[in-house]
């Protein structure tokens, strides 16, 4: 198989991956959701797959894990106090630096 091929096939199953996962919702569900757990489930489930895609990346994004964790307890308490995402980001990033000059 040619790269241009390859390419062009990987491309094809990654659209029809992506519109099955947009589509079948929309067919399989016509009426309105009424139960009560199945919408709380639905709620929380962009929140829990954000976070099970963040955390691992926190945690090994810096040369030392105490550094990465110092990282995520600065951001923890800034956005436990209702800071902006942009004061979070940027404090939690001078945290490891700086903690990092100091290993």
């Amino acid at each position: 198989m040619s790269d241009a091929a390859y390419l062009f096939a990987s491309v094809a199953v990654m659209a029809g991956v992506t519109y099955l996962i947009r589509m079948l919702p929309l067919a399989a569900f016509r009426k309105k959701i009424q139960n009560k757990f199945v919408l709380d489930f639905l709620y929380y489930v962009p929140y829990a797959v954000l976070s099970a895609m963040t955390i691992p990346a926190v945690f090994y994004s810096s040369n030392s894990l105490l550094s990465a964790a110092a990282g995520f307890l600065v951001a923890a308490v800034l956005a436990f106090f209702e800071r902006g995402l942009l004061t979070v980001a940027v404090c939690a990033c001078a945290g490891v630096f700086l903690l990092e000059l100091i290993i």
